[in-house]
């Protein structure tokens, strides 16, 4: 553990980290009992895992920083939850909408934008792709096969480390770890394209109920969890970073990396709180609540 041989003032960033990690667990607990008892049930789950994505990925990054041989397993680890959570935000829009079968029929006629980022925002020539049960389905396949294959291709990651074939930081193309992460990308990027398609169709519809802050905050810890922590474990690796005995440049840089998401999501989960908190029956659409009044008695 680093905490052994830290001063006065790393021991005070240490102490400091790890209770803005624990404030952020105790915001989220009490918005999952708010969830919980103000939120239909349809919707609720849905909100409670996008909600947790934030105090997860700090609370993985406190434990890394704690314990700095856990770094591949709680990056892994928070990699995972946010993969399921872009396939839930997906979901959440839809439910938002009053659930598929009133979005068909508000977008009966309507089209889907498909040339939007990440994949084909400079393909303006792209035709839009009529709203039907097929395309939804395919944009859910789209985020579904992300929060499927994610968690395998940890669990393969984990085997090749062990038999001495991974290096987390290896930018060799020789290892494993460069194609692995490859592929990771190329799914990553499939996966956000069709929340960034639904995101274009239903902005306007939502607006009431803050779906752009919402999207904001879900790209934000996108960018800050993947982007920012690749160009910084890249800098790491290039030795742009100096190393800092006992710390070597990629030890540093993944520590710096752990510190700055603990302030971050802290943040995130903050701002989420404020976002998140509201009565859903209150902003509900006449037919969304028709709709609502029938899966509950439906439900037994």
């Amino acid at each position: 553990s680093l905490s052994s041989g830290l001063d006065l003032p790393g021991r005070f960033l240490f102490a400091f980290l790890t209770l803005m990690t624990l404030i952020a667990n105790l915001v989220f607990t009490e918005e999952a009992v708010y969830i919980y008892r103000k939120i239909p049930s349809s919707r609720r789950s849905i909100i409670i895992w996008i909600n947790a994505a934030a105090p997860v990925i700090a609370t993985t990054s406190c434990i890394g920083t704690w314990i700095p041989r856990s770094t591949m397993f709680t990056d892994f680890t928070a990699s995972v939850f946010f993969a399921v959570v872009i396939h839930k935000f997906l979901m959440m829009m839809i439910k938002e909408c009053g659930g598929q079968k009133l979005l068909l029929r508000r977008f009966e006629n309507g089209h889907f934008k498909i040339s939007t980022g990440p994949c084909c925002c400079c393909c303006l020539c792209l035709p839009p792709v009529r709203i039907t049960r097929r395309t939804l389905f395919w944009l859910k396949l789209g985020t579904f096969q992300f929060a499927f294959l994610r968690p395998v291709l940890m669990f393969l990651s984990i085997v090749l480390w062990t038999n001495g074939n991974y290096t987390l930081y290896s930018l060799s193309p020789k290892g494993a770890a460069i194609w692995i992460n490859c592929f990771v990308g190329v799914l990553t990027i499939i996966a956000l394209w069709p929340v960034a398609i639904m995101f274009q169709q239903v902005r306007n519809l939502l607006t009431c109920k803050k779906i752009i802050p919402k999207f904001a905050l879900y790209q934000f810890i996108l960018i800050l969890n993947h982007l920012q922590t690749a160009i910084i474990k890249i800098l790491a690796v290039q030795r742009i970073i100096p190393c800092a005995p006992p710390l070597s440049s990629s030890a540093r840089g993944a520590y710096m990396v752990q510190q700055l998401l603990i302030m971050e999501m802290f943040l995130i989960t903050l701002i989420s709180r404020v976002v998140y908190r509201r009565r859903y029956h209150d902003l509900e659409p006449p037919e969304c609540m028709a709709e609502e009044a029938g899966d509950n008695k439906q439900t037994p």
